[in-house]
């Protein structure tokens, strides 16, 4: 199975019909997954301040595109996140996301999410995902080679 097949227009983070989404634009360059964003009122868990479920939700989809815009599909296995800093409304930043290491199946990510101006690092992720065919692995292993 590949990309070609699923239509994730209905994705949360990156789904561009999903109304209440965060429509963020993913793309790949020099084999890194980017994307931006901006913090949005309606993104705030108190105060100023940009929910951190949003930010773990915005790291953990970058790096699910990752191998998603080269052709393959996974799953989440297990993820990590490390709070540096708050990112505030109106506040924009840059996601990351990047291969760490790959056996079978099985990928090892990180992610990050630093401010533009300031470049100060909002958080950074570690995540574990599960390719779902070795179709996927092989596409995932030509683009590496």
């Amino acid at each position: 199975m590949t990309t070609d097949n699923i239509n994730a227009d209905n994705c949360f983070v990156c789904g561009k019909k999903n109304e209440a989404g965060l429509k963020i634009n993913f793309r790949m360059e020099n084999n890194v997954c980017l994307g931006e964003y901006y913090g949005l009122q309606s993104h705030v868990g108190f105060g100023n301040i940009i929910h951190g479920g949003i930010i773990y939700t915005l790291l953990d989809d970058a790096m699910a595109n990752w191998f998603y815009l080269q052709g393959a599909i996974g799953y989440t296995a297990k993820a990590s996140i490390r709070y540096r800093s708050q990112m505030l409304v109106g506040d924009s930043g840059l996601i990351t996301a990047q291969l760490v290491s790959k056996r079978s199946k099985v990928l090892s990510m990180k992610s990050s999410l630093s401010l533009f101006e300031s470049k100060t690092v909002i958080a950074e992720c570690e995540g574990t995902f599960m390719l779902s065919s070795s179709d996927s692995m092989a596409l995932v292993s030509e683009k590496l080679s």
